[in-house]
């Protein structure tokens, strides 16, 4: 776990690229094809990269062990959100959450809900037709709360800044959004602004932690 936090300057240097291109947020993430049901039957998230199809390989999830502390529920109530979250692996610096839009992901080599230093990165897909956890994410006001839960507990968020960047822009500022050595946050993101297509911008939701 150690090992993998002390390299995220270097693994979003080298997803910026991706980034760019296309991808529903953090490390170069990409949502499923569109209309492709998982294993639930639940619709996938619509494809976010530039010139994907039909044909084109969807990206899987890949699930992490769970560790005390990892969080396993995230409530928004100014949105009516209470999604189960899931802690994901980064194969290939690429992050994928499950593709179950109701769940999210949580980046297991980050940082823990209520760490001292680092950015718990939380991550989930939206559907252009309407769904996902976090759907209205970009609706979130300063102040507003965000709670963890965990196995340990719970912790509680006030939401700092409410941002929606082009993918261009948050390629830029990846390293700066996502770091490991800012004191204890927790970062949400997911995608904005469908043009028919794919998605042309990222909400980023930057929130610090309050106490229980």
């Amino acid at each position: 776990m150690g090992t993998g936090r002390s390299r995220l300057s270097t693994v979003l240097a080298a997803t910026g690229a991706l980034l760019v291109i296309g991808g529903l947020v953090a490390l170069g993430l990409r949502s499923p094809t569109s209309g492709a049901p998982d294993a639930s039957g639940t619709p996938a998230a619509d494809p976010t990269v530039s010139g994907a199809t039909a044909t084109s390989p969807t990206p899987q999830a890949v699930v992490a062990e769970r560790e005390p502390g990892a969080p396993r529920k995230l409530l928004i109530p100014a949105l009516g959100v209470a999604a189960p979250v899931v802690p994901v692996e980064a194969p290939n610096d690429t992050l994928v959450p499950p593709a179950d839009a109701d769940q999210l992901g949580w980046w297991a080599d980050g940082a823990m809900p209520g760490a001292e230093r680092g950015s718990a990165l939380v991550a989930g897909h939206t559907v252009h037709t309407g769904g996902g956890a976090l759907q209205d994410l970009e609706q979130l006001q300063r102040g507003e709360r965000v709670v963890v839960r965990t196995d340990l507990g719970r912790v509680v968020y006030e939401v700092d800044q409410v941002r929606i960047y082009s993918k261009g822009r948050i390629a830029r500022h990846a390293e700066q959004m996502f770091s490991q050595e800012v004191p204890g946050r927790l970062v949400l993101v997911t995608c904005e602004d469908w043009d028919g297509s794919r998605y042309l911008s990222n909400v980023v939701v930057v929130a610090t932690p309050v106490g229980a």
